[in-house]
């Protein structure tokens, strides 16, 4: 069944009502798969509008040290390709929420790309992100991503050209993810980059929702940067309690509670 649309869709209706969305990631299979599912439906529960889950990869560039050591952790655990995709079907069956998944695209490419594409869309995702794969170079899974129904979603940076930004957002599908600073997944106490400049740009080229992410730690980030966005994307804060709990039931209910004063900040607007 296609699922293309239903993420900008989330979105666009947020935007309608005057909200914001709030992105939550944790990669999967961190502190294991049966927990991933679990702390996946508390954070929706508590007010997460897209679930975002992470791939483990063993060199994820992109990723600064809280989602590298949990990549790390995962793959020491056996999650695998296969093994994810059950667990975001496990996810779906009881959660109607988007799912998007962010990966590497070594592992993708050995999978398959068509085949990933169809085998994610048969699971219930949504979206997927893959931070390491240049426009110029994502053809292949852009095109079986759009006839699995499932939308590409391309991350765009500070750095990023006009001329470039043009064609990126051009094939955008679900939103674009307007990656706030130069450099590698983390929260920060400070963001540096000029956000309303940067996602003025971006908004110049399309009318898809824009997500801002890396560096949000908390309620009063997300409020502030949520003033050039539509929507937050929030991943280390929560993976790092991920860290600390484990295998303890806690973990889910810390990881809800955060994401729960996230979505009432947004919702009130207040710092």
């Amino acid at each position: 069944m296609s699922r293309n649309g239903m993420i900008s869709e989330c979105l666009d209706g947020l935007r309608a009502a005057g909200k914001k969305g709030l992105i939550a990631f944790i990669t999967a299979g961190d502190p294991g798969l049966a927990e991933t599912v679990e702390i996946a439906l508390s954070m929706a529960g508590a007010g997460a509008d897209i679930i975002e889950l992470g791939i483990p990869f063993s060199d994820p560039l992109a990723d600064g040290p809280v989602i590298q050591q949990a990549s790390q952790r995962a793959l020491a655990r056996g999650a695998t390709i296969p093994r994810i995709l059950e667990t975001v079907r496990e996810i779906r069956r009881r959660c109607g929420k988007p799912l998007v998944l962010m990966g590497y695209y070594n592992p993708i490419y050995r999978y398959g790309a068509v085949r990933f594409a169809a085998d994610a869309s048969g699971a219930g995702v949504n979206g997927v992100i893959v931070p390491d794969l240049p426009y110029e170079e994502s053809g292949p899974l852009r095109d079986a991503a759009r006839e699995a129904g499932v939308d590409l979603i391309p991350l765009v940076a500070p750095t990023t050209t006009g001329r470039r930004l043009a064609r990126i957002a051009a094939a955008a599908r679900g939103f674009i993810y307007c990656v706030s600073v130069t450099g590698v997944t983390g929260a920060r106490e400070v963001i540096e980059t000029d956000l309303e400049a940067f996602t003025g740009l971006v908004r110049w080229h399309t009318a898809l929702p824009l997500a801002l992410g890396f560096g949000i730690a908390g309620p009063e980030q997300a409020v502030r940067v949520s003033a050039h966005c539509d929507a937050v994307v929030v991943g280390s804060a929560i993976v790092s309690i991920i860290a600390e709990y484990g295998k303890d039931p806690s973990a889910g209910r810390e990881a809800a509670a955060l994401v729960g004063r996230i979505r009432a900040a947004l919702d009130e607007g207040r710092l």
